[in-house]
């Protein structure tokens, strides 16, 4: 890599040239922003002090909105400060840790959503176990696993990305950066670390999709068994939402990598990345929490108790 490389500037995608048109689109980001942002921590807090929600599952789900925060701050503060100072310029230390982060906590994020299949498999299929066979030890371990899986995907991408040198154009045709993008205007030839690294994340993507197909497949099995229709419509409308997000977020992504980077940039190809890197982290917390009678329930009590404390206080002062 030569020195010239690390003191590059790249230029980010820009969907318009109307500085009217960017602000626009700066606000209505900040807006899904700060709803994923305030969804998500909410899930977070309430889990934390709601001592009924201290299962498995809802420990799973903390640690899933964790992930959607950090996934979705590391992209979209950067966009909506250019659409509204109009500057999409990004540096290469930024852009290569843009790539280390987005697919550090894309990579966490797939596993534990295979975590999460695993966990309603049991759930469902094997209810009398299910307390021995996740546990508290278990549970641990397996988020771990995911924060070291995404760690091991981020450090080998970034590193890909460092080894690579820009002599040509410096507009990366996506609103952050991203490994297609950057190999399309690399003047490397050869990129042999990205190119393993891929191979990896096609694996380990592949792993997921069939972990959790085969999850999923036992899971529809037993509930077609179950006698009571109140049993299968609850478990059904706990694992089909899940089974959206999982299957949106996974055919998105392998789209958005495996697609050829036109030279230009498009709608078409915003539209796909946006789809897996903005969205999930937005919906999750309307699809797992706001549809949840349990998180409902923490919700009011925990505003119940705020409610309480504050007239307390009024009253003692």
């Amino acid at each position: 890599m030569t020195n010239h490389t690390v003191d590059t500037d790249f230029f980010l995608m820009e969907f318009s040239d109307s500085k009217q048109l960017q602000v626009l689109q700066g606000f209505l980001f900040l807006l899904v922003y700060l709803v994923s942002l305030m969804g998500n921590l909410l899930t977070i807090v309430l889990v934390t002090v709601d001592q009924c929600l201290h299962t498995p599952m809802y420990f799973f789900l903390k640690n899933l909105s964790f992930l959607d925060v950090c996934f979705i701050s590391v992209t979209v503060p950067k966009l909506i400060l250019s659409s509204l100072s109009h500057r999409s310029t990004i540096s290469f230390p930024g852009c290569v840790c843009q790539v280390l982060f987005v697919i550090f906590f894309a990579a966490s994020e797939l596993f534990l959503l295979t975590v999460m299949s695993y966990d309603r498999y049991v759930a469902i299929c094997h209810p009398l176990h299910y307390d021995a066979i996740m546990n508290r030890e278990v549970c641990l371990q397996m988020v771990a696993a995911s924060w070291l899986f995404g760690a091991l995907f981020g450090v080998l991408y970034s590193y890909g990305s460092f080894s690579l040198s820009f002599c040509g154009s410096r507009k990366v045709p996506q609103f952050f950066c991203d490994v297609p993008s950057l190999l399309k205007i690399s003047c490397s030839t050869m990129h042999v670390t990205i190119d393993i690294s891929v191979i990896f994340g096609l694996i380990y993507g592949f792993f997921c999709s069939v972990s959790i197909g085969f999850s999923y497949v036992y899971i529809f099995n037993t509930v077609l068994r179950m006698p009571l229709l109140q049993g299968k419509s609850k478990a059904f409308s706990t694992c089909i939402p899940h089974l959206i997000v999982v299957s949106t977020f996974l055919v998105t992504a392998v789209i958005a990598y495996l697609k050829p980077v036109p030279d230009t940039a498009q709608l078409l190809d915003f539209l796909i990345t946006v789809f897996y890197s903005v969205m999930p982290p937005s919906m999750n917390p309307i699809i797992y929490s706001l549809r949840n009678k349990e998180i409902k329930a923490a919700l009011w009590n925990f505003l119940w108790k705020l409610d309480y404390c504050e007239f307390y206080r009024r009253k003692q002062s």
